[in-house]
């Protein structure tokens, strides 16, 4: 399916697709730039010699696939560059990815991840709300772990939601502590027998919270261990679009069979409330010139402690001092920096209104 870049040019992506196989093979076979986000939860490599227990506390029977693919640290650390290498080649330069492991992998992973260019923005704790107990009694009980947001490199301009994540928690700023309880109840895919289809699968308001903080709707989410399809499931009920690459047929089958049962709600309520720092630029001597405040007009801060005089170039004047709006805001309170926005207010029928106010008039509406 055809698709668009940054530049405008088609770009022929596997869109809305379980793709079975190898992930390193199947993103090598796509364009470069073309996706918007990664979501990764690799392998734990659980079966090196220590590390008997999955991140639920469930012990590891045996030997399994994961031995024969990574039976030592090498072989993992090989293994965990060459994925991450391509997800880094598809990552549009605005684009930013997810990567979720436990002590088993996650330091690895992070150190790589730094040798290959890609920039950490935060580290986000997911803590269980319901971790499984510790039953042997000698280890603490693991009640979390660690996702890796990271930039495509230290100077990329990435898309961070930030109104709609402090939306999501009612106003306050979304911290870097995220609580939701294992996935359960009938999310939880099982097998014929009762028992897990997959043994890590994520909740899905894990992967909202995810998706909506870094794309906005018609975007490519990219999931190269999909597993049983959380992120192609939570990406279709919000409006974007997802590529999935899983190795094994069994849980391919039943992503597919996940999100086909997934109706999908298209029109602007999936839309993120847009940040400010995205909003067009507008100078304070365009809301002068627009008339919505004249020359000769006094501004004070919200506690009229000090105040200014409005020029007709869109400086303010407070005495000998003359400036914009941000550095004289700042002159006057002896801060290194202000945002005249916020910090000057006009008077409006007896009420101190910010000088946001004005510029929101003038900022074009969708």
């Amino acid at each position: 399916m055809v698709t668009r870049g940054r530049m405008g040019r088609e770009l022929d992506l596997p869109l809305d697709q379980v793709l079975e196989g190898d992930c390193i093979t199947a993103m090598a076979a796509m364009p470069p730039a073309s996706v918007h986000a990664v979501f990764a939860d690799p392998p734990y490599n659980l079966q090196l010699k220590g590390a008997l227990h999955r991140p639920d506390n469930s012990e590891v029977d045996g030997v399994d696939a994961e031995w024969d693919r990574f039976p030592d640290l090498a072989a993992y650390d090989a293994f965990t560059r060459a994925w991450l290498g391509e997800a880094r080649r598809v990552l549009r330069r605005d684009g930013t990815l997810w990567v979720i492991g436990s002590y088993h992998n996650i330091f690895r992973v992070g150190t790589i991840l730094q040798d290959l260019g890609f920039w950490i923005l935060n580290d986000i704790v997911w803590r269980k709300s319901n971790p499984m107990p510790n039953f042997r009694g000698r280890r603490f009980t693991n009640a979390h772990e660690t996702m890796i947001w990271a930039s495509r490199d230290r100077d990329a301009k990435y898309r961070f939601n930030y109104e709609a994540m402090k939306g999501l928690n009612d106003d306050l700023q979304m911290r870097s502590d995220w609580t939701f309880p294992l996935c359960t109840g009938p999310e939880r895919l099982r097998d014929d027998g009762g028992d897990k289809l997959h043994p890590t699968q994520k909740p899905e308001a894990l992967l909202h919270r995810v998706i909506l903080s870094s794309t906005q709707p018609g975007e490519v989410v990219l999931d190269p261990f999909f597993g049983t399809g959380t992120t192609g499931a939570v990406a279709r009920r919000l409006g974007r679009r997802f590529i999935g690459i899983e190795r094994e047929a069994g849980y391919a089958a039943a992503a597919r069979a996940r999100i086909e049962a997934v109706v999908p709600v298209a029109d602007e309520r999936l839309a993120a409330t847009p940040s400010k720092r995205d909003a067009p630029r507008v100078a304070f001597g365009a809301v002068v010139e627009a008339g919505l405040l004249a020359p000769g007009t006094v501004v004070w801060d919200r506690a009229r402690r000090v105040s200014a005089t409005v020029a007709a170039d869109g400086t303010l004047r407070a005495g000998a001092e003359r400036g914009s709006i941000h550095r004289l805001g700042a002159a006057l309170t002896n801060a290194p920096s202000c945002n005249g926005w916020t910090f000057w207010h006009y008077e409006d029928r007896g009420r101190l209104l910010p000088l946001d106010v004005l510029r929101a008039r003038l900022r074009p509406i969708d």
